[in-house]
């Protein structure tokens, strides 16, 4: 995994190296060559900063009063408080503007442009007109700021990165205990991610951007010993796992621009992917599980599109395609460090494959009947498993991913957990019980619970269906739109007093109701009356010589999809009045 990350951050992020890394800077002060106050320019969509790289990093270097150099927070950097502020905290701050101040003079030295801008910090009024302008555009202590001065960025400069790079040299004091290993020469250990001899990083930098899936404001680690149980042979900290600063840089950068630009949020996880050659967005298969693209591909049927693609590689017409892999990463934050939930990479083929294929077995029957539901996104299918998104777990919508991703079987808890759902808003007529993607979940279920799939499995009701309990379903279905014919809005019907107990012990149950169902005929016109009888009739002879007594898990859902699709086809026929619309409008 971390490999990939560096050879993401090698092919996108070619001015990843080590002491600087990419910012989230919210404003810029605008300084004349002259050292004159400009203006104050917000970045950013004013949600979130503006992602600026090559910002001067004092990582590992920047504890005891120190700041970061050109690039601070505007407290630092300008020395701009809360009302209030805690006079220890506005005291600690001091120091690191005295230091960063210091650092901007000592550049300058060196540096034109840079001279300017120690001036200006050097200067009480002009400072102050700063911080004033700031407080205007209403703008955080914590708010990253940065500056440009004669219209340009001293961030951009050759010179004064190159500055940066040979202080950052002489003045670095990086130290690794590696106990018994000595020093100097006898230091160095084989990196984990190039082979090569370096000297461990101590620590890492910080990946950013997971403060909303559990992680830390400012920051979690991904490699990280802290404790002396995470540690062996008498290592200290990220010698444990040895990687020189160069490599570590790379994955840090590569990982926090995935977030930032390549992340989709599912429950409480943050899903990556990327692949290894870049491809345009109409061709991405994982946009199309997302539901990513517009609304009108979406109902133009997402499987066709895939399909498509799919059919252009092995046909050989996207030959480019062949040699392609995905990756995709699962993340969350826990106590300050990062959560790796899942990592799955592949042939880009097989990505394309398993999403057709999770397209085709969602596939079913739309609730009037009148052909298939849409293809549902991959959301839908997660909220089917709960009254609301905000309920879904982290754990079941990993896993719903990786089924989706790797073509596996759908596991028993989660059908558990979409037929436990269906028969409760069944019950409550508040609530619009059939819900597309939770039917389509239940029967991707079954479908795959064979190898090569289940093929009696359609997404019509299948009148040859060999299992007994789907077919009661469908008998109740019959017998619910029966009662609704002959004795209209009884309220509480058929389906409300007797789904529960008809779904686990169909033959106490659907004997009773099918002998009561005499009654409703005789109500009925003679060619109504004979139109159900033969469609109860059809089905009762699927069941043999009774309905099973008991039903387990599986054949709940059986019995579910059964009555679903069932009740599905009786809407879309003209022969007959349908259920209420609170059973699936």
């Amino acid at each position: 995994m971390l490999h990939e990350l560096v050879a993401y951050a090698d092919k996108h992020l070619t001015g990843s190296e080590p002491g600087f890394k990419s910012r989230e800077v919210r404003w810029m002060v605008e300084l004349a060559d002259d050292g004159r106050f400009l203006n104050v320019v917000p970045l950013g969509d004013g949600n979130r900063g503006k992602a600026l790289t090559r910002c001067p990093d004092m990582h590992g270097m920047n504890a005891g009063g120190k700041a970061h150099f050109l690039v601070e927070t505007v407290q630092t950097a300008v020395s701009l408080f809360k009302t209030n502020e805690d006079p220890k905290k506005v005291a600690t701050a001091e120091i690191r503007h005295v230091f960063f101040t210091h650092l901007i003079r000592e550049a300058g030295a060196s540096v034109s442009q840079l001279a300017t801008l120690a001036a200006v910090l050097d200067d009480v009024e002009r400072l102050a007109e700063v911080r004033a302008a700031l407080t205007v555009q209403k703008a955080k202590p914590s708010d990253w700021m940065v500056w440009r001065i004669g219209g340009l960025d001293p961030r951009e400069n050759s010179e004064v990165q190159a500055w940066w790079r040979a202080w950052r040299q002489t003045d670095q004091t990086v130290e690794l205990d590696l106990g018994n290993r000595g020093t100097g020469d006898d230091a160095t250990m084989i990196c984990l991610l190039t082979g090569r001899k370096v000297k461990p990083l101590p620590t890492h930098p910080k990946i950013t951007g997971l403060s909303s899936v559990g992680g830390l404001a400012m920051g979690d680690v991904m490699v990280g010993f802290d404790k002396a149980a995470f540690g062996s042979y008498g290592l200290d900290q990220s010698a444990n796992a040895a990687m020189g600063e160069e490599a570590v840089q790379k994955y840090v950068d590569g990982l926090n621009d995935l977030i930032r630009n390549h992340t989709r949020k599912i429950a409480n996880t943050l899903v990556a992917h990327w692949y290894k050659d870049t491809i345009p967005p109409e061709d991405d298969p994982l946009a199309f599980l997302m539901g990513m693209e517009s609304q009108e591909q979406t109902e133009a049927a997402a499987r066709a599109s895939v399909r498509r693609l799919l059919d252009a590689i092995r046909n050989g017409q996207r030959t480019e395609l062949g040699d392609n892999r995905y990756y995709a990463l699962t993340l969350s934050g826990a106590a300050g460090r990062v959560m790796v939930r899942d990592w799955m990479e592949g042939r880009f083929e097989d990505l394309v494959g398993h999403v057709e294929s999770w397209f085709t077995d969602l596939a079913i029957v739309a609730r009037d009947g009148n052909g298939h539901a849409h293809d549902p996104k991959f959301m839908a299918v997660c909220g089917a498993l709960v009254r609301d998104l905000k309920d879904l777990h982290a754990p079941s919508a990993a896993t719903l991913w990786k089924v989706a991703l790797q073509g596996l079987p759908i596991p028993q808890p989660l059908m558990a957990q979409a037929l436990a759902r269906f028969r409760a808003d069944l019950m409550d007529k508040e609530q619009p019980a059939f819900n597309h993607a939770r039917m389509a979940l239940i029967k991707a279920y079954f479908v795959r619970l064979k190898p090569g799939g289940d093929t009696t499995m359609t997404p019509t009701y299948n009148p040859n269906h060999p299992a007994p309990a789907y077919h009661c379903g469908g008998l109740l279905a019959v017998l619910a739109n029966l009662q609704r014919a002959a004795l209209g809005d009884v309220g509480a019907g058929v389906v409300q007093r007797f789904y529960a107990s008809a779904s686990q012990t169909p033959g106490l149950v659907l004997g009773r109701l099918a002998a009561n169902a005499r009654n409703h005929l005789a109500k009925l016109e003679p060619g109504l009356a004979w139109w159900y009888e033969e469609r109860i009739a059809e089905i009762m002879s699927k069941l043999g010589d009774a309905a099973p007594r008991i039903l387990d898990l599986e054949g709940q859902g059986l019995f579910a999809l059964g009555y679903y699709q069932k009740l599905a086809e009786l809407r879309a026929s003209k022969a007959t009045t349908t259920v209420t619309d609170q059973q699936g409008a």
